[in-house]
């Protein structure tokens, strides 16, 4: 879990192993959930509380979401799906429903401008 204004590169610091901590100790490089909110204050405020859930919690909400535990990197960047897939994770479709939500033409639509880093 982690909170960030810049989720790109948030998701790109794991990827390539510069983000210490558990997905670095564990070598994980796939992102399967995230949540946005509209303030720093509130993603603070929610991070916290689900720090403190049950794991089966957390997967539940992944689950409810993503329950193939695609990996959302090319939904949001436009990018060729990661060819690493956890053995955990069941099959990993080669497109993923939520690309056309989040970019045409392979950049990333206005849906969102928060996904690039402009959080105004």
């Amino acid at each position: 879990m982690g909170v960030t204004s810049d989720l790109v590169q948030r998701i790109w610091q794991h990827r390539e192993g510069l983000a210490d901590g558990f997905t670095k100790q564990y070598g994980l490089k796939i992102l399967v959930w995230y949540e946005q909110h509209e303030t720093m204050e509130s993603a603070i405020s929610r991070e916290k509380a689900m720090k403190k859930w049950l794991r089966k919690w957390k997967l539940a909400t992944i689950e409810k979401s993503n329950p193939d535990w695609v990996d959302l990197w090319p939904a949001i960047t436009g990018a060729a799906p990661h060819p690493v897939l956890p053995t955990h994770a069941g099959n990993q479709p080669a497109t993923s429903a939520l690309d056309s939500r989040f970019h045409r033409n392979g950049e990333i639509s206005a849906v969102d401008s928060r996904l690039r880093g402009n959080d105004d």
